[in-house]
C-alpha cells in the first residue's frame, strides 16, 4: 500500500467538521455529551498521529476525566491541545529540548489557566522546535513534525504540533504563542487563521519581564475566524488589560479601510513569486469587497532585522548559560540542538552590538506606528517561500546554513512582536505543491477588532478549505 500524501481525520462522528463554536453549541444543547466529543477526538488523534508525529505527551485518560466533570465557559467540553512550552499541572513541558528532564508540573501556568477557564479540555501538549527558536518543528527531542497537507514538509513553527493537530481535524483549536511569528508562520504553513494579539492582551508568559524587550506572546490556532473572535472575547472576561481598548465579540464585517500592502523588505530581500501572488490577488479581493487598496514600500528599516536576530540570540544564549535557572535545575546544556547552540555563540560574539540595538527595538514601537499613519491596515506575505520539505531547515542543517534560510523563510511576522501590534495570519494562497500560504494583515497596537472584523468579510467572500485535503 502506498503512503499518504496528506492527512485528514474528518469522518462522521460527533465532531464532524464543527468549529468549536458550533461543537460547543452541541455541547450545550444537551446534542453530544463532552465525553463524546474528547472519544472522538482522542479516535481522531490516535489514528493520523502516527502519521503526523505531533503530539509531545498525550494525556488522554485525564481528558476524559475532565470530560466528566461539571463543564462551564464559552467552549465548554471542547476537546483541545497545549503547546509543550506551557506547564500544564500534572504533566511534563520539555520545550522541544533533549536537555529538558521530563519532570511533572506541579501546577499549570497563568496562561493555560486562562486557556482552559474558557471551557477546553486537554487532551496533551504538542510539538514545537526547541524553545521555540526556530520557524519549523523538527526537534530532536520528538523527530520532525509533518504539515498535513502534504506529509514530509514542515507545518511552521514553533508551535507546528497545534496547527498539525488543528488543520487535519483532531480539534477545532488550539494552544499556540508567537515570539517572531511562531503562531502565525505554522498558520500560514497549515491553512488556519492565527491572530498574535497586542502586547498584554493575554496572560504573559512566565519570565517574559526578564528579557529587555516583551516580544513573546500567547495565542491560539483556529479553522475559522469566528472560533478566534470568540476566543479572543470570552478571554477578555477572564483577563482584562485597561490599557488596551477592547475587543468585544467581533460577528460581523465593519468599516471600509484603507490598505496598504507591499510584498518585499527591501529591493535586495524578494519573496518567492507565489507569496507575492497571494498578496496581489488579495489585494485585489480587497478592492473588490471596496476598501481602498494600495502597493507601498515596506515601512520598516533593514536594520531591524539585525538588530532583532541580536535579541532572539540572547534567547539561545539564556538558555544555554542560566538553562539550570531560567527552565529546569536539572537541565543538561550538552544536549542543545545546533541552532541554540549557534545563537547562543552568535551573541557572545557580538556581545558589544547588543545594547544599541536593544535600545533601537525599545523605539520600535513609534516606527511601527507611524507605518500606518495613512492606512488602517498593511498587508504582506506571512512567510517569504512556501512551506519547505523536512531538513531545510532542522536541527542538523549547520548554523550559518540555518539563519540564512531562516532570514529568507521568516523575514516579515518580527516586527509585530517587537512593536506589540496585532497581526493576523490568514489562508489566502496555495503553493503550486498544494500547500497553503497565508497572508498577514497588521493594524496599530490595541485594534485586533478592525482585523476580525475584516478577516470575517474575507472568509465570507473568498472561502479557504478547511481541513488538509
Amino acid at each position: 500500500m502506498r503512503a499518504p500524501k496528506s492527512v485528514n481525520s474528518v469522518c462522521e462522528d460527533v465532531l464532524g467538521a464543527a468549529d468549536a463554536v458550533e461543537i460547543a453549541r452541541r455541547i450545550r444543547a444537551g446534542e453530544i455529551q463532552p465525553r463524546e466529543a474528547v472519544e472522538a477526538a482522542v479516535a481522531r488523534a490516535e489514528r493520523v498521529n502516527p502519521s503526523l508525529n505531533a503530539i509531545a505527551t498525550p494525556l488522554f485518560d485525564s481528558a476524559r476525566d475532565d470530560a466528566g466533570q461539571p463543564q462551564s465557559g464559552v467552549f465548554a467540553g471542547v476537546p483541545s491541545f497545549v503547546k509543550d512550552n506551557e506547564a500544564f499541572a500534572g504533566s511534563p513541558v520539555r520545550h522541544g529540548s533533549l536537555g529538558v528532564p521530563a519532570t511533572l508540573a506541579a501546577k499549570s501556568s497563568p496562561f493555560v489557566e486562562q486557556f482552559l477557564a474558557l471551557g477546553m479540555v486537554n487532551l496533551g501538549k504538542t510539538t514545537l522546535s526547541e524553545f521555540g527558536l526556530t520557524g519549523t518543528t523538527e526537534a530532536l527531542l520528538y523527530g520532525p513534525t509533518h504539515n498535513p497537507w502534504k506529509l514530509g514538509f514542515s507545518p511552521g513553527g514553533s508551535s507546528g504540533g497545534s496547527a498539525a493537530l488543528v488543520a487535519a481535524g483532531v480539534v477545532p483549536i488550539a494552544h499556540a504563542n508567537d515570539g517572531g511569528g511562531s503562531t502565525r508562520i505554522p498558520a500560514s504553513c497549515c491553512g488556519l487563521v492565527g491572530l498574535k494579539p497586542s502586547r498584554g492582551r493575554l496572560v504573559e508568559m512566565e519570565g517574559a519581564a526578564l528579557f529587555p524587550v516583551k516580544i513573546a506572546h500567547q495565542g491560539m490556532l483556529s479553522r475559522s475566524v469566528r472560533d478566534t473572535a470568540v476566543f479572543y472575547h470570552f478571554a477578555e472576561q477572564y483577563h482584562r488589560n485597561p490599557k488596551l481598548p477592547a475587543i468585544g465579540l467581533v460577528t460581523h464585517p465593519g468599516r471600509r479601510l484603507r490598505v496598504g500592502f507591499f510584498t518585499e523588505l527591501d529591493e535586495a530581500t524578494p519573496c518567492h513569486p507565489e507569496c507575492v501572488t497571494a498578496v496581489t490577488n488579495a489585494a485585489k479581493l480587497l478592492e473588490g469587497l471596496g476598501h481602498t487598496v494600495e502597493p507601498v514600500k515596506s515601512p520598516f528599516h533593514e536594520r531591524f532585522h539585525e538588530d532583532f536576530l541580536l535579541l532572539w540570540s540572547m534567547f539561545g544564549f539564556a538558555v544555554a548559560r542560566f538553562g539550570r535557572q531560567l527552565v529546569h535545575p536539572d537541565f543538561d546544556r550538552t544536549k542543545v540542538d545546533r541552532f541554540t547552540e549557534g545563537l547562543a555563540r552568535y551573541f557572545k560574539q557580538n556581545i558589544r552590538r547588543v545594547p544599541a540595538a536593544v535600545w533601537r527595538l525599545r523605539k520600535f514601537e513609534h516606527q511601527y506606528a507611524r507605518g500606518f499613519e495613512d492606512y488602517d491596515v498593511l498587508m504582506n506575505p506571512t512567510v517569504g517561500m512556501p512551506p519547505p520539505e523536512h531538513g531545510y531547515l532542522g536541527p542538523k542543517v549547520p548554523f550559518a546554513t540555518a539563519l540564512e534560510r531562516l532570514r529568507w523563510f521568516v523575514p516579515f511576522t518580527p516586527t509585530q512582536n517587537v512593536s506589540g501590534g496585532p497581526a493576523i495570519s490568514l489562508p489566502l494562497g496555495q503553493s503550486s505543491e498544494g500547500l497553503p500560504l497565508g497572508v498577514q494583515l497588521a493594524s496599530p497596537l490595541g485594534d485586533e477588532r478592525t482585523l476580525l472584523e475584516l478577516a470575517l468579510e474575507v472568509e465570507a467572500a473568498a472561502p479557504w478549505p478547511a481541513f488538509a485535503s
